[in-house]
């Protein structure tokens, strides 16, 4: 049977980055139809902790307020962690800053609380975009497409449709049908490591953690876990946790005491109630390019790891966050040529690093730190190394800086790559997030950028400005200006005028007018 509505964009896979997607489309005025196998989120409380980055995203999409209130852990209790050695009983531990120290870089403040409310909060914005529709309990089978657009074929309780789009993206996870059907193959390390995620309930816990400040996670390093984490995360303050840890291989809930582990983890016995057990396997995959045709895959489609440092669901939204503005663009006639082969351009190298260097480099730092150094062996040299390592736990959040320098949209320096390396500065730099700042009006300026490009002029010529009017309107970009004074924290950007696109990252910068403004507009939109 074949849906006679003729949509946009279909979006498989209707989890957080799907919905985001959706979400992003739908604002911008894009027909979507989006599908997922599940009706109800799962209640499992992974993907807690959201970047700045994401934040501001759903500050974009109206919705910052009502994330911020869909909050379990009250609204001042620390969302960063405690790290011990060998358990949580141990005299060797620290609790060191994370993403918070870079806060003031970004509009918003990083944010935690469990996915599956997370994915609450959007589902209800979704359904309020009449431009989107739903089809939650069905499933997708096979993607076909050719120049004129795809076709998806949807299957539920012996069902069947044919829906056709013009393009189709696949948020639909680390097995993803799309990916798949389309033809892309992954890389990546497997570690060959089973773990375990345990979801469950105990007050004993909760007071015998009290030991610590207030904290919301508590990471354990074992020798024997040969850099892998045993890791315990609140919930709420009360009772309700999560946790995971290697275990041996060929485990299953029936053949292993997941509550002994718990308790050797803990280094003291406590009662508990679980609500869930599961197991996955450590791996790091990542797609070899997000795009094929009019095909594309965003989020653990195009690549999966371990829940380590929480890059999984704030990658994933920031892809759809760069992708969502470009289909739009191109849908709309004003994105170039080069717009959506950007994507894989920019996002691709972003994760890559974020794997290599981020995930699997620490987890073989970790381990080789464990062989060289104990207590046991050598306690003052242990001692040297321990306080040394407690101190490289903050360099990592604050050069995680993801950046565009090497997309062939962006006026990147010479030699310039994209990269997830990089550092956190007030000063406007291409290719890079725009830093928040006040206008001379009180309001900062994300609260005046547009929903597309925004041109920021700081004591700017009025025929420089009317230049980038001209050439934005001829080549039908919608393009807002912001115009001020080049005065107070402004002066920070070190730059005058700055071109800024619709995922607030900055395409180009200077502190003159170009030669030619049209040259600047058309490679921003992929024109150039």
């Amino acid at each position: 049977m074949s849906n006679n509505k003729r949509y946009q964009v279909a979006i498989v896979g209707g989890g957080p980055v799907g919905v985001a997607l959706a979400i992003d489309l739908g604002l911008r005025g894009i027909s979507c139809i989006l599908i997922e196998r599940r009706t109800e989120p799962q209640r499992i409380p992974k993907g807690q902790n959201l970047t700045q980055r994401s934040v501001e995203h759903f500050y974009s999409w109206g919705i910052a307020e009502e994330l911020r209130a869909a909050r379990v852990l009250p609204p001042d209790y620390p969302m960063n962690g405690i790290i011990a050695y060998e358990s949580l009983v141990s005299d060797y531990w620290y609790a060191p800053p994370l993403r918070e120290i870079v806060n003031a870089y970004y509009f918003q403040n990083n944010e935690r609380l469990p996915q599956y409310l997370v994915e609450i909060v959007m589902r209800k914005r979704m359904a309020g975009l009449p431009n989107v529709e739903s089809r939650f309990g069905w499933s997708a089978e096979t993607i076909a497409q050719d120049e004129g657009g795809v076709r998806v074929t949807i299957a539920t309780d012996g069902r069947r449709e044919t829906v056709a789009a013009d393009y189709v993206v696949g948020c639909d996870g680390s097995h993803s049908t799309v990916r798949q059907q389309i033809g892309i193959e992954r890389v990546g390390a497997n570690f060959d490591q089973p773990m375990v995620l345990a979801v469950f309930r105990s007050r004993e816990l909760n007071e015998k953690l009290k030991r610590f400040p207030p904290r919301s996670t508590y990471r354990v390093m074992h020798p024997d876990q040969k850099g892998y984490w045993q890791f315990f995360g609140r919930v709420d303050i009360e009772e309700s946790w999560f946790f995971h840890a290697p275990v041996p291989a060929d485990t299953t809930r029936d053949n292993y005491d997941v509550h002994d582990l718990l308790q050797r983890a803990a280094g003291f016995t406590f009662a508990c109630e679980f609500d869930y057990v599961g197991f996955w396997d450590l791996r790091i995959a990542i797609a070899e390019k997000y795009q094929v045709g009019r095909a594309f895959i965003a989020g653990d489609a195009a690549h999966s790891h371990p829940p380590y440092g929480a890059y999984g669901l704030n990658s994933g939204l920031d892809d759809v966050t760069n992708l969502g503005w470009k289909i739009a663009a191109t849908l709309n006639g004003w994105g170039g040529a080069a717009l959506l082969n950007s994507y894989t351009e920019e996002r691709q190298p972003v994760f890559k690093d974020t794997a290599d260097d981020f995930i699997e480099a620490y987890i073989r730092k970790d381990r080789e730190f464990f062989e060289r150094y104990s207590p046991v062996r050598d306690r003052a040299e242990f001692e040297r190394a321990w306080n040394e390592h407690s101190d490289h736990a903050a360099p990592r959040v604050v050069t995680y800086e993801p950046h565009y320098e090497g997309s062939p949209v962006v006026f990147g320096p010479p030699g310039g790559v994209s990269s997830a390396h990089g550092s956190h500065t007030f000063k406007a730099r291409a290719g890079h997030h725009l830093p928040p700042q006040r206008l001379s009006s009180g309001r900062n300026v994300f609260e005046e950028l547009g929903p597309e490009f925004t041109l920021i002029a700081f004591d700017a010529e009025d025929a420089t400005v009317a230049d980038f009017q001209r050439a934005a309107e001829a080549r039908g970009v919608p393009l807002k200006v912001i115009r001020d004074t080049y005065r107070d924290g402004r002066t920070a950007y070190e730059a005058r005028l700055m071109l800024v696109r619709p995922d607030r990252y900055v395409a180009w910068l200077s502190d003159a007018a170009p030669a030619h403004a049209d040259a600047v507009i058309a490679r921003a939109i992929g024109a150039g």
